[in-house]
């Protein structure tokens, strides 16, 4: 069965029969490096390039379309869900349904070996995109296209293999920098770089990339989607802020702000279930569309009550993050937390993001309580259903019916809440002096957006504000993909993803699960699991077994 590819851009009826067209060359596009497609008539005309440019965009993210393969069971590329959300559950915001032998959940808890799948997963779809990429620059030149659109592409594929070499040596360090096509003994023999030089590469191609590429305001509808200056930009400034750039960094994210392209949207929920995906909050998203290029995520999220999978559960830790509306941190203790209703009196981002026992979902009750034996969403360490006490209901599409395979929701990859904070913690880590000014240019607009509506930041002092922006970015941006990359960074993985980890409170459950029958949890927490991250070792993930094995350079 050939793969659809998904494209960068909506659906048009010119797009229709370029996606039939594309189905029927797949297995062509679909190798790496494109070697044995070598039809010079391809590279004649601007359709046929942009089919080409469609499938470095897609990637290897699997789409719902094709019946063989309806549910993407791995991670099939670093923007696809499940590559990026799943990704969650090797941290302390989720965990795997699937228990602690699953791949996500040992990338963290001290299992880690150079034999999990998620590492072969995330390196095959880095390096075939890279050799599409490669590719694609050294042929467009044989297209008849006008240069500004030939120099608008290459600058595309430039900014999607820049972020392959981010992604890399963010988890695997060091690796191959291949930047042309190789033949099979090349590639067979190739010796790895050292990850400054990775992390270098990926900063210049960001930046070279930004400037041939549009701004946001002057990307037109039928295009939403593509790579803008501001797509490279915000990339670029991640990479400065793992490199310790942070000077550079804050003017990255401050010519982004200068734009004023972006906005911080109203409804935050909206940019996560379908409704809002052409929010100028939305600076670069994976696109999806519902009967033709679908993703089944809502599957793998819904609960079992509503025929979902009930893969990702989020951690009491995440839930715990949340302050309460007054702006004063949680805590069991505190007057305002009620166990029946833990939304009340919380930041409104918590009723956005997880589900929780006796909310309605699609007009039917989520019931988890562990004692709730005739539920088929009770908390156990058995059913098809969660293993906190808790669901997910960012990302889910409460409209969605019958086919859960067939969502056509985007998927943020990176938003302009992000840039903002970003901006902060950069200012702040390069030790430039912090004003209420610069806290309401930046903290204090994503707390403060209308459906958010958080107290106002005013704490100045660097320590202290550290604390306070960590646990925004974490609950902003929960469950998007990047708390793992932050944890690296920070370089607190290794205390933050050690010991044992909790679910829902359940006060006088006659089934509450405890970690031993000597353990009693003080806030009558559920015993989920305990990690055990390994200080300078876990930081860095082993290339796949699988290559080693073919190619002793990488060892």
């Amino acid at each position: 069965m050939k793969r659809i590819y998904i494209f960068p851009i909506k659906i048009t009826p010119w797009l229709v029969a370029m996606l039939l067209l594309l189905s029927s060359c797949a297995d062509q596009l679909d190798k790496a490096p494109l070697s044995s497609y070598v039809n010079e008539n391809f590279w004649t005309n601007e359709g046929n390039v942009m089919l080409a440019l469609t499938g470095l965009y897609r990637g290897n993210i699997q789409m719902a379309a094709a019946p063989a393969t309806r549910a993407e069971g791995s991670a099939t590329d670093w923007w696809s869900y499940h590559g990026m959300i799943l990704l969650e559950m090797a941290t302390d915001n989720a965990y795997d349904r699937r228990g602690d032998n699953s791949g996500l959940n040992q990338l963290t808890n001290g299992n880690l070996t150079a034999a999990n799948v998620y590492l072969n997963n995330y390196w095959t779809a880095s390096y075939s995109r890279i050799a599409r990429s490669n590719y694609f620059i050294e042929n467009i030149a044989k297209a008849t296209i006008e240069p500004d659109k030939i120099k608008r592409m290459v600058a595309e594929a430039r900014f999607l293999r820049a972020c392959q070499y981010f992604y890399l040596s963010q988890t695997f360090g060091s690796v191959p920098l291949v930047t042309a096509s190789l033949s099979l003994q090349e590639a067979n023999t190739v010796s790895k770089a050292p990850k400054a030089e990775i992390l270098a590469y990926a900063t210049a191609e960001f930046a070279a990339a930004a400037a041939d590429l549009p701004r946001e305001r002057d990307l037109p509808p039928t295009e939403r989607g593509r790579a803008t200056r501001q797509s490279a930009l915000a990339f670029l400034g991640r990479a400065q802020l793992a490199d310790r750039n942070f000077s550079q960094a804050a003017e990255t994210y401050k010519t982004i702000i200068d734009f004023g392209d972006n906005i911080i949207d109203p409804n935050y929920a909206g940019l996560f279930n379908g409704t809002n995906e052409a929010s100028k909050e939305l600076i670069f998203s994976t696109q999806y569309v519902k009967d033709q290029a679908p993703n089944s995520m809502n599957q793998h999220f819904f609960p079992a009550l509503n025929g979902g999978w009930h893969l990702f559960n989020p951690l009491g830790s995440l839930v715990e993050s949340y302050e309460f509306t007054d702006g004063t941190p949680f805590s069991y203790s505190n007057p305002l937390f009620d166990v029946q209703e833990p939304t009340k009196n919380r930041d409104p981002r918590l009723k956005y993001t997880v589900l929780f026992n006796g909310d309605s979902f699609q007009g039917l009750p989520y019931i988890t309580h562990p004692d709730s034996t005739r539920s088929v969403d009770q908390l156990t360490t058995s059913k098809q259903a969660t293993r906190t006490g808790f669901g997910m209901r960012k990302f889910n599409v409460e409209s969605l019916s019958g086919d859960l395979m067939n969502s056509g929701a985007d998927l943020p990859i990176i938003r302009y809440a992000e840039v903002l904070l970003s901006y902060l913690e950069a200012r702040l880590e390069a030790g430039s002096a912090i004003d209420q000014a610069l806290l309401d240019q930046t903290i204090n607009v994503v707390r403060g957006r209308a459906s958010v509506n958080m107290p106002r930041v005013t704490e100045t002092d660097p320590t202290k504000l550290r604390v306070i922006l960590r646990r925004e970015r974490r609950n902003e941006l929960a469950l998007e993909g990047i708390r793992l990359w932050d944890l690296m960074r920070w370089n607190v993985a290794a205390q933050v993803l050690k010991g044992d980890f909790y679910g829902a409170s359940f006060p006088a459950a006659r089934n509450l699960r405890k970690k031993n029958a000597s353990t009693t949890d003080p806030n009558n927490r559920w015993f989920v699991t305990s990690k055990a991250f390994r200080p300078g070792i876990d930081e860095t993930w082993p290339i796949p077994l699988s290559e080693v094995n073919i190619n002793p350079n990488l060892k």
